[in-house]
């Protein structure tokens, strides 16, 4: 596992984001010099900027946006043009009438959720206000305004739009890497001591694990839009649905890592100060850190799974780490057994500890399984694997974690 794990992170690193070097920014140089050679030809103005410049600014990541940000565009040069002649028609450059205008020109803007656009309404009007020909510069903004925008969605369509299945899988992949060595190391440190110290810092280090859950989350939602009027998109939306089961199991993933580091610090600072380091005894620290193993791996084998590609004998390993974990559980299970009218405090962290564990290792197996069975395509009508889980940002996962962080249950 350790160098297939060091041979994945070579291929993200070597190949990230899935994109051939330079097509970008070719696609955006060719949008603004046909931009600008249309707009000569037919003759919109002495000097017609506007047109390249709105071809560079349409371009955008996903062929959605293009289409979105060459509307909005249109509609914040039109907005400005209109609000210049209305004034103009009336009055000419004052002080007050240029703040009427900037006023009337955000006020439209906002009334139309033009967003990042909104300040293009009053620098076009501005600009048709400032000249004395002002119906002629605003219809020639107009029609660059049009140019540049039609130019830059054509070559975003036509010139590989793309799609960013690459860039999702190697962040799921890289989230599953990392919950996974949080695992690892968290199991090396309860074999080595613990202590309310241990406990302090690996409490710190699984919250911030958050970062990588909003990274995979903002990149697979930017894979979901790239398939959005993509005539490329059948390939993103057959694997959307597994993907996103993957990016939802191991946002629980970290919810429940969370629980679990809460439930070890709290069982910590429980006991007196004098008996922190044993306030989980050494077997079993060891038959946790033996657990923390199985699911390092299983919870790793996830990453690998959803990625766009992978390897043919992955339900089996997925399997067989399942399997051991859940032997593995047991043992735990045995050993924080504890009779409650003996030792309250103890039945409630141990059964904190234990009910951690558990979530993790069930939305370890239900993602596995789940999301090899949409990869084949094999499920019958009606499962549960084949339902489509409703897109969940990491905002969620917080609010999650930062309720059970204040209260231990023991439910289950």
């Amino acid at each position: 596992m350790r160098w297939r794990q060091l041979w994945r992170r070579a291929r993200a690193t070597l190949f990230r984001r899935g994109r051939r070097p330079g097509l970008r920014t070719a696609k955006t140089t060719l949008a603004a010099v046909l931009s600008f050679a249309i707009a000569d030809a037919l003759n919109t103005s002495d000097q017609p900027v506007l047109a390249p410049l709105t071809a560079l600014l349409v371009v955008q990541l996903t062929l959605y946006e293009t289409v979105e940000h060459g509307l909005e565009r249109i509609l914040s040069v039109t907005a400005g043009v209109l609000v210049a002649i209305g004034v103009a028609s009336i009055v000419g450059l004052t002080w007050w009438s240029l703040g009427l205008v900037v006023m009337l020109s955000i006020i439209v803007g906002r009334a139309m959720r033009l967003g990042p656009h909104l300040l293009e309404v009053p620098i076009s009007a501005m600009l048709v206000l400032a000249v004395s020909n002002a119906e002629d510069l605003a219809v020639d903004r107009v029609y660059e305004t049009l140019i540049g925008s039609a130019v830059g969605v054509l070559v975003n369509l036509l010139i590989a739009p793309p799609l960013y299945l690459q860039p999702a899988g190697d962040a799921l992949a890289e989230l599953a890497d990392k919950l996974a060595e949080y695992m690892r190391g968290l199991a090396r440190q309860l074999r080595t001591g613990w202590s309310a110290q241990a406990a302090d810092h690996w409490l710190q280090e699984a919250r911030a694990l958050g970062r990588e859950v909003v990274r995979a989350d903002e990149t697979l939602a930017r894979a979901e839009q790239s398939a959005r009027l993509n005539p490329r998109g059948g390939a993103a939306r057959t694997l959307q649905p597994r993907m996103r089961a993957a990016q939802t199991g191991l946002e629980l993933t970290y919810v429940s890592v969370r629980n679990l580091s809460r439930a070890l610090l709290d069982r910590t600072y429980y006991v007196p100060a004098d008996e922190q380091a044993d306030a989980y005894p050494p077997a079993i620290r060891a038959a946790l850190a033996d657990v923390l193993d199985s699911m390092a791996a299983a919870v790793w084998e996830i990453g690998e799974i959803n990625t766009p590609a992978g390897a043919g004998d992955l339900p089996g390993r997925a399997e067989e780490q399942l399997d051991e974990l859940l032997r593995r559980r047991d043992r735990l299970a045995e050993l924080l057994h504890v009779d409650p009218a003996v030792d309250p405090g103890a039945w409630e962290q141990f059964g904190a500890l234990l009910s951690a564990v558990d979530r993790i290792r069930w939305t370890s197996g239900t993602n596995s399984r789940c999301s090899w069975r949409n990869r084949i395509a094999t499920s019958v009508p009606g499962d549960a694997c084949r339902s489509r889980p409703s897109p969940r940002t990491a905002r969620s996962a917080f609010r999650m974690a930062n309720t059970s962080m204040h209260s231990c249950t023991t439910s289950s």
